[in-house]
């Protein structure tokens, strides 16, 4: 899906297995206006044969927002299986959670992700988290995966 407001756009790689979670991002990018692209997978398998492509439509310098309960491949394996690959283990990784564990966190930080952005139930938060997202894009040069 593809919400346009200019040519200067986020790309997002959303790892996100709930249906109302997806939802509920995506309808906050619509109410605001948020110039972004993402893309889906339902967990961590399908993200990693997305990755193994050729991207799809996201261009080679993208985001990955991460939900560490994904079904099949989980967070953590995702990660490790990111961050030993030559090709991927430079993605720039967040993830989205809901939980507060101190091994939780320590274990995302351990595996070299951006950030860990902790969840509520009410989902208020979504416009700070495309905010905080779309300004990390342009503050910060991220490496372009298709370069190899």
């Amino acid at each position: 899906m593809t919400f346009r407001r200019s040519s200067d756009r986020l790309d997002i790689l959303m790892v996100v297995d709930d249906d109302f979670d997806t939802n509920a991002l995506c309808q906050t990018l619509l109410e605001n206006g948020i110039d972004c692209r993402m893309e889906r997978c339902v967990d961590g398998t399908e993200a990693l044969e997305y990755l193994q492509r050729e991207h799809g439509l996201l261009s080679g310098k993208f985001i990955i927002l991460l939900d560490l309960s994904s079904p099949q491949v989980n967070g953590y394996d995702f990660l490790t299986t990111i961050r030993s690959d030559p090709k991927l283990r430079r993605s720039v990784i967040f993830v989205l959670s809901t939980s507060s564990e101190k091994k939780d966190i320590n274990a995302a930080y351990d595996l070299n992700v951006a950030g860990y952005i902790l969840r509520t139930e009410s989902g208020v938060e979504n416009l700070q988290i495309f905010r905080f997202l779309d300004a990390y894009r342009s503050l910060v040069t991220l490496s372009d995966l298709m370069l190899r």
